[in-house]
């Protein structure tokens, strides 16, 4: 847990992902296209990358990818973050963590 925190609070917007997963391949785009540089963690690639699917499970993170991270807030998974893009709150969300500057 300590070490998912850490992930999370070091960077503007963090997103964990599975490369095999197609809703995290649809997050991942609208965030670049944005122009956000999102840290992206791919959990299917890394080491330890099982006991990070684990610990978003147990904060709540259903299903576990995608998981987006904006300013160290839990946003949630893509419906959260498709959501907050069509009522026009991602972009000043974006903004206030200093991850897009507009």
């Amino acid at each position: 847990m300590d070490k998912l925190q850490k992930m999370i609070s070091e960077k503007s917007v963090v997103i964990f992902s599975k490369n095999s997963c197609c809703m995290s391949h649809t997050i991942k785009t609208l965030f670049i296209d944005f122009g956000v540089n999102p840290t992206i963690y791919e959990l299917d690639e890394i080491s330890r990358g099982h006991e990070i699917e684990q610990a978003l499970a147990q904060l709540g993170c259903s299903p576990a990818v995608p998981v987006v991270y904006i300013g160290g807030q839990l946003v949630g998974g893509a419906n959260q973050v498709m959501s907050l893009h069509l009522n026009r709150s991602l972009v000043p969300m974006l903004k206030r963590a200093g991850a897009l500057w507009l």
